[in-house]
C-alpha cells in the first residue's frame, strides 16, 4: 500500500492529505453535537479522497518532467490552489459569509499567518476553529518539508547564506543539484517520512501538556497546533482564555524553541546533545534577544510607573511582568503572535503603552531557517552583523585579517551579500504592499502594520501593534486581494518568487 502511495503524483497526495484532515473537524463536530458541520466536513473529506483517487488513476504511469521551475511552481501552487479545496467545507459550514472570506481565511491558515476575517471568537463554531488550526498545522508541515526538499537544493529560503558558490550562479547550481537528485515527489515523501513523526509527536506532547495544565481538549489541540506551526490560531483569541494559565504559557514557550533553528529538530542533528545545539548561532541570537529586550522593556515600565507614582508592585507581580515580556518577545520573534497575560499587566502597571515598533521589528527578524517561522530569518541577521563587525574592525586596523575559519569568512562575505540582497527585496516588498493597502483606503499606520503582518506571516500583529487593533474583516475586496498575495509571497519569501521568474531558470 505504501509503495502504491509513493508512486502517486504529489498533487494527488496533497488532496488526499487534505481529505483526511477534514475528518478531524468532522469528529469534533460530531462529539459536540454539531451535526450539520460534521456532515459537511465528512462528505467533503470523502469527496476529496475520491477526487484524489480518480486523479491518481488518470495520472498513473504518466511521465513527469524534472525541471527546477516545476519544483518552485509546485510549492507556490500549493499555497494558491489548496486553499480552494479547504475553503469549500469551511464556507459551507459557516453559511453566512462569502467564499472570498473563506478563501482568504484558508490562505491565512495554510501560510501560518493566523490573520482571521472573524475576529470575534464566538463568530465561528468550535469545530471551525479546529479546522483553521488543522490547516495551519498542515501549512507548517508543508513548509518544514518544502524548505528541505525544494528550497535547500536551490539555495533559497535562507540556505543561500551558507551556500559557497558565486551569487550569480545560485539558480544554475540549484538546477544541477535538483536534476542530479530524485524525483520531486519521491524527495518530498522521503523528507516527510523523516519529519512527520517529529512534528506530530511534538504536537501530541504539547497537547497532552496543555490538557494537564487545565485547558479543554479541543482548545488545547488548537493551541498545540498553532504553536508548532507558529500560526497563532486560537479559538478564544489567544492563550489567555485557554485555561492553562502561566503553566500553559511556559509549555508553549518551550515548544516555540523549535521555530528558532532547524538544529532543534532536524534528523541530521540527532545525537549532538544540548551543548552542541546551544552553540547554534541562530539559537544564541534568539536567546540574546529574548533576554535583553524583556529586561529593557521591564526597565522602561519601571521608569514609567515611577513617573506616574503607580502603586508598588509585589515581587510576584514583577516576575509575572518580566515573564510576560519574555514570552511575548519569543512569540513574535517566531512570528507566532501569542500575547502573554503579563504583557498587558505591564502596560497597566506602568501607565504607558508598549511601543508596537518593537513587535514589528521582532516579526521582521523572524525565526530560524527551514522552520515554520516567517520573517527575514535569524541567519541572515547574523551574516549582516558579522559583516558589519568585521568592517568596523577594518576601520581601526585596515590591514587586519579576519579569522574564525573559512565558513565564518564566507558568512561575512558571500553570505552577507545574499542576506543584504534579501533585505533589499523584503524592504521593496513591504513598500509595495504598504502602498497597495494605502491605495485601498487604509491609513498610513494600519497599512504598514498589515504589510508587515502579511509578509512576515504574523497575523496577530495587527491586533496589538497599534493602540486600536486593525481588523482584517474591515478590508475591502481589493484589500483582501492585496492581503492574500502578500501572505503567499511572505510564506514563499521574495527571493524564491524572484527565482521562479528568473530567465536563467526558464532557459534550462
Amino acid at each position: 500500500m505504501f509503495a502504491l502511495i509513493a508512486r502517486l503524483p504529489l498533487l494527488v497526495t496533497l488532496i488526499g492529505v487534505g481529505g483526511v484532515a477534514m475528518f478531524i473537524p468532522a469528529a469534533h463536530a460530531a462529539a459536540t453535537g454539531e451535526a450539520v458541520i460534521a456532515e459537511v466536513f465528512f462528505y467533503f473529506g470523502a469527496l476529496s479522497l475520491l477526487i484524489a483517487l480518480l486523479i491518481g488513476i488518470a495520472m498513473s504511469g504518466r511521465a513527469r518532467t524534472e525541471h527546477p521551475r516545476r519544483h518552485l511552481a509546485a510549492l507556490a501552487l500549493l499555497f494558491v490552489a489548496l486553499p480552494f479545496l479547504f475553503a469549500l467545507p469551511f464556507h459551507q459550514a459557516v453559511g453566512n459569509t462569502t467564499f472570498v472570506n473563506a478563501y482568504v481565511e484558508m490562505v491565512s491558515s495554510l501560510t501560518t499567518t493566523g490573520a482571521t476575517m472573524f475576529e470575534r471568537p464566538g463568530r465561528l463554531a468550535p469545530p471551525l476553529h479546529t479546522w483553521r488550526a488543522t490547516v495551519g498545522w498542515l501549512g507548517g508541515l508543508f513548509i518544514w518539508v518544502g524548505a528541505i526538499a525544494v528550497l535547500a537544493p536551490m539555495a533559497l529560503g535562507g540556505f543561500e547564506v551558507r551556500r559557497r558558490a558565486p551569487t550569480e550562479e545560485v539558480v544554475a547550481l540549484g538546477y544541477i543539484q535538483i536534476t542530479e537528485r530524485a524525483d520531486l515527489s519521491h524527495r518530498v515523501r522521503v523528507h516527510a517520512a523523516q519529519l512527520l513523526p517529529i512534528y506530530a509527536g511534538l504536537t501530541l506532547l504539547l497537547w497532552i501538556g496543555l490538557i494537564v495544565a487545565g485547558s479543554p481538549p479541543a482548545m488545547a489541540l488548537s493551541h498545540a497546533m498553532a504553536t508548532l506551526s507558529t500560526s497563532g490560531i486560537s479559538p478564544v483569541g489567544g492563550l489567555g482564555g485557554g485555561g492553562a494559565g502561566w503553566l500553559g504559557e511556559a509549555m508553549v514557550a518551550v515548544f516555540l524553541v523549535f521555530a528558532l533553528s532547524r538544529a532543534t529538530f532536524a534528523p541530521a542533528t540527532r545525537g549532538q546533545g544540548i551543548a552542541a545545539r546551544g552553540r547554534d548561532q541562530e539559537i544564541r541570537l534568539a536567546l540574546s534577544l529574548v533576554i535583553l529586550l524583556p529586561v529593557l522593556l521591564f526597565a522602561r515600565h519601571l521608569i514609567g510607573a515611577y513617573e506616574i507614582e503607580a502603586p508598588e508592585m509585589s515581587l510576584v507581580d514583577g516576575i509575572a511582568t518580566l515573564w510576560g515580556s519574555a514570552f511575548t518577545v519569543l512569540s513574535f520573534l517566531t512570528t507566532t503572535g501569542f500575547e502573554s497575560a503579563g504583557w498587558e499587566q505591564a502596560q497597566v502597571w506602568s501607565g504607558m503603552g508598549t511601543s508596537g515598533i518593537i513587535l514589528i521589528g521582532l516579526a521582521l527578524v523572524g525565526g530560524g531557517v527551514a522552520t515554520t517561522a516567517g520573517g527575514a530569518k535569524l541567519l541572515r541577521v547574523i551574516a549582516l552583523y558579522r559583516h558589519g563587525r568585521r568592517e568596523m574592525e577594518r576601520l581601526v586596523h585596515p590591514h587586519s585579517v579576519g579569522g574564525a575559519g573559512s565558513e565564518a569568512r564566507h558568512l561575512r562575505r558571500g553570505g552577507a551579500y545574499m542576506a543584504w540582497l534579501f533585505f533589499m527585496l523584503m524592504t521593496l516588498s513591504v513598500a509595495l504592499v504598504w502602498a497597495g493597502f494605502a491605495i485601498t483606503g487604509l491609513g498610513f499606520e494600519p497599512s504598514l502594520v498589515l504589510a508587515v503582518s502579511a509578509l512576515t506571516t504574523t497575523g496577530p500583529l495587527a491586533g496589538i501593534a497599534l493602540p486600536e487593533p486593525v481588523l482584517y474583516s474591515g478590508l475591502s475586496s481589493a484589500g483582501k486581494v492585496v492581503l492574500t498575495v502578500a501572505m503567499i509571497i511572505g510564506r514563499l519569501e521574495t527571493l524564491a518568487v524572484v527565482a521562479l521568474f528568473s530567465p536563467e531558470l526558464w532557459r534550462r
